[in-house]
């Protein structure tokens, strides 16, 4: 411990699902933890859900920074061994125009990325997506590997899957440019679910959210889904592993339908959650209100879209075992009823 005790990490994003949770393990190794957000404000709010699972004390510190302006940043990496760059925009619903997205996800990411070079970090591990790995893939007989690049030129792609691609993309050139390929490592999970620690949910997390609220029926939309405990897990042991330099690793459980989502949750939650869909939506109606809904219309590419990938890689040379993912799927679920609870907090 007292090895970890005297190192301190960045991460970028702390306000988010993921950047939580990453303050949350690294906080319980011993190390001292820096963490970006916009805004101050956020702050207490952050605090709250860390603590409500490790004692920060005074190990934990805030930064203002922004990805889309360079001010904030010097301070932000200065006297950090690593950095875990987890911060990346994911709106919703995906823009009009493909730069609203790339544009900030790429100059964001180099941003990070030359600034904690610059200040002699040892290790900086950007969290990807596996839209990197098989976005542009419709199906594939076998498992992808690191190996697979998404098509970024692919006009058929959304903006969120050229975003992350090029995103990494950029960084790999970077690195290599400056001669310090060893000093990057990308984590590329899959759908990422889990426990709850504030109000802040990703996108993911509406794949959970709607089925508890009750949305008309299923479409055939799947995913290969990821706790976010592992994630967090993944990025630390990247981030300490001399192996893991220059690398890439696919992080994902199991494939699920939205279908066997729900049923996991009307299984295992029963009364708790009595909103989940039990039916199915027809390919031809998602389709149809894709025309007037445009969070709708984002996911009308992906229907029946089924893309498996590997997490050998970090299995056999990090170590890295996820937890089953029923296990996610219920976790996540409950922290967002105990959320909603007039008892909570």
């Amino acid at each position: 411990m007292a090895a970890e005790e005297a190192k301190t990490v960045l991460v970028t994003g702390g306000s988010g699902f993921v950047g939580g949770w990453c303050l949350v393990d690294l906080l319980r190794r011993g190390y001292r933890v820096r963490t970006t957000v916009r805004d101050l404000s956020r702050e207490p709010e952050v605090r709250v859900g860390v603590e409500g699972q490790v004692s920060a004390d005074d190990r934990l510190e805030f930064i203002a920074a922004d990805l889309g302006a360079d001010e904030g940043w010097g301070a932000a990496v200065k006297g950090c061994d690593y950095v875990l760059h987890v911060a990346s925009p994911f709106p919703a619903v995906q823009p009009k125009d493909p730069d609203e997205l790339i544009v900030p996800a790429r100059e964001g990411t180099l941003r990070v990325l030359r600034a904690a070079l610059d200040a002699g970090a040892s290790r900086v591990v950007i969290t990807s997506s596996v839209a990197a790995v098989g976005g542009s893939t419709s199906h594939s007989s076998v498992p992808l590997t690191e190996q697979s690049w998404t098509d970024a030129d692919n006009p058929k792609l959304t903006p969120y899957t050229r975003s992350k691609t090029i995103a990494e993309r950029a960084a790999w050139d970077l690195v290599k440019e400056r001669g310090e390929i060893e000093k990057l490592a990308a984590v590329n999970p899959g759908a990422i679910l889990g426990p709850v620690l504030s109000d802040a949910h990703s996108f993911s997390l509406e794949l959970i959210g709607r089925l508890l609220k009750g949305i008309p029926g299923t479409p055939r939309l799947g995913y290969s889904i990821v706790d976010v405990r592992d994630v967090a897990d993944l990025q630390i042991r990247v981030m300490t592993a001399p192996e893991a330099g220059g690398e890439r690793f696919i992080a994902v459980g199991e494939f699920k339908w939205m279908a066997e989502v729900a049923e996991v949750l009307r299984r295992r939650l029963g009364e708790a959650a009595p909103k989940v869909p039990k039916r199915a939506v027809p390919d031809f109606v998602v389709r149809a209100m894709g025309l007037f809904d445009p969070s709708v219309r984002s996911i009308v590419g992906q229907l029946g879209r089924r893309v498996e990938m590997s997490s050998e890689k970090a299995r056999d040379r990090l170590g890295w075992e996820p937890r089953a993912t029923e296990e996610t799927i219920v976790d996540c679920a409950q922290s967002m009823l105990d959320a909603r609870s007039p008892d909570a907090g």
